[in-house]
């Protein structure tokens, strides 16, 4: 049955078709075609072409073929049918699905309504101006960071975050935050991550916990001082807004290792979720209400296209260096958290959501201690297999052919090392050395006559992990990034003298 014929030819009126039907035809044929034309409006003419962005900042092409209920169906470029959850998009892309969906694809979505409560007052709630209208996900994130005065931490074509580890004087909700982050996808904002009191910077490794007081009195810097600490920032957050947004309803938030409980308070689209993990942290996470309400369970984006996008950030130069661009940066701050960190950034680098805090809880991080790489990526690992993808891990000597298998497809490899003071200084030598060498084949006479002869001893205390983007085969090198922020994004070391910190242990998130 032609619903919808082709522009060409005459369209008769429904109701001058279904009144040459007899009469039990006639209910059947308007009930029939009145259910289809609710179901799928967007057949109504053909969609564009249009580029899509997930929650996870994940892009890709197609066009709408259908809009059911809270589901769509697009026809991607290489021709196959998806179908997904509508929340799944980004908040702008929800919108223009909506738009074909209603059968008005030229026809605006209203803002969120304001619950009633003036963003004004949520403002002052927060202590910040965050909000200048009724819709954060519209907002272009670096314009909210700058409000914030939120660094830069990274930025890619397909994400972008803005992360501060707050001075003592610094309040968010009354509370001292000690690490705030705004993440960003398609150039809007996509989420806020706020951490209070926690494990990880609250007695650092590099001694930058403050001493904390309560009614006048000294905390120890034990774990029974921090579970102080943090059930009252749990508390002043927790009454600050449920005196402002009313009482907060319970849920889970989150999969596997990393699902936890968390108190949830809407207001005009934006989800406040409160969580108070003992023994690990507080913090509050604001995300799209949509994305709350799937309890923060994201649809996986297909294999094709993490694999061609992955594939476009192999990037050849002339010297022969192969390195992956646009892998996200998290700056692991002054505590030791190097294992999470990479973690998150791979993840994220391959489509899958990652905070290094949640993370370093699945990987039992101990106060002022660093992570068991062995015990996180375990738990990681899992999860990741779960979410569709493959985790390998190997052991052995550092091998650039090896390398290649996933340097050259654009996926990244985690490495363990020592990260001792010699091996950082010759990192630094070299990486500076390649900027502007006298000739490139100068430059790689000279490193491998002077790697040769260099002694790195190993020093136990100083475990650490990196991720491997990059080789020279022509002089022996490998490039690799430290999650220190962006004057870490990339230097470069030899094969021989890596192999000397080398702990022989890699890991891969692969397709």
């Amino acid at each position: 049955m032609d619903l919808h014929p082709p522009s060409d030819r005459p369209v008769m009126p429904n109701f001058l078709i279904c009144s040459r039907l007899p009469q039990f035809q006639l209910l059947f044929f308007c009930c029939f075609s009145s259910c289809l034309l609710s179901v799928s409006p967007a057949h109504s003419q053909k969609a564009p072409l249009h580029t899509f962005t997930n929650i996870q900042g994940v892009k890709f092409e197609g066009r709408i073929k259908a809009v059911a209920g809270k589901k769509a169906t697009l026809e991607l470029a290489n021709g196959r049918d998806y179908t997904t959850s509508i929340a799944s998009f980004s908040p702008a892309d929800q919108q223009y699905i909506n738009r074909w969906g209603s059968g008005n694809p030229s026809a605006s979505i209203p803002a969120p309504v304001k619950s009633g409560i003036k963003l004004e007052k949520i403002n002052q709630l927060i202590g910040h101006h965050l909000f200048s209208d009724g819709n954060l996900w519209e907002n272009p994130a670096p314009l909210v960071a700058g409000r914030l005065r939120w660094p830069k931490e990274s930025y890619t074509p397909y994400s972008s975050s803005y992360r501060g580890y707050p001075q003592g004087a610094y309040r968010f909700i009354g509370v001292r935050p000690y690490s705030v982050v705004l993440y960003g996808n398609d150039g809007k904002v996509s989420s806020l991550s706020i951490v209070f009191a926690n494990k990880g910077d609250f007695f650092s490794a590099a001694g930058s916990g403050e001493k904390h007081f309560i009614k006048g009195k000294a905390v120890t810097n034990e774990a029974s001082g921090l579970k102080k600490i943090m059930n009252r920032d749990a508390r002043i957050i927790s009454d600050s807004l449920t005196k402002l947004l009313g009482q907060a309803k319970r849920q889970k938030f989150g999969d596997g290792s990393t699902r936890q409980m968390v108190f949830r308070w809407d207001w005009s689209g934006h989800s406040f979720l409160l969580s108070n993990v003992e023994g690990e942290y507080v913090s509050l996470s604001i995300q799209p209400v949509a994305f709350a309400d799937q309890h923060g369970r994201s649809k996986r984006t297909p294999d094709s296209i993490i694999r061609k996008r992955a594939q476009e950030n192999v990037e050849k130069r002339s010297n022969g260096d192969v390195v992956i661009k646009n892998i996200p940066m998290v700056n692991q701050g002054p505590k030791s958290y190097c294992v999470p960190a990479t973690a998150e950034r791979c993840m994220r680098y391959l489509g899958i959501p990652a905070d290094m805090y949640v993370l370093a809880m699945a990987g039992q991080t101990k106060l002022g201690v660093g992570t068991s790489p062995a015990i996180l990526l375990d738990a990681v690992g899992r999860d990741i297999k779960r979410k569709g993808r493959s985790f390998k891990i190997w052991d052995g000597k550092i091998k650039i052919h090896e390398l290649t298998r996933y340097i050259d497809k654009g996926i990244p490899v985690m490495w363990g090392l020592f990260s001792t003071r010699d091996f950082n200084r010759i990192a630094n030598a070299r990486t500076l050395a390649r900027k502007n060498p006298e000739t490139w084949d100068d430059y790689k006479a000279k490193t491998r006559r002077t790697s040769a002869s260099t002694k790195l001893p190993i020093e136990r205390n100083t475990s650490h992990i990196v991720i491997i983007t990059g080789y020279n085969k022509a002089s022996g090198e490998i490039a690799f990034s430290d999650s220190w922020g962006e004057n870490f994004k990339e230097r470069w070391i030899t094969v021989s003298e890596a192999q000397q910190i080398s702990q022989n242990r890699f890991y891969v998130v692969d397709l």
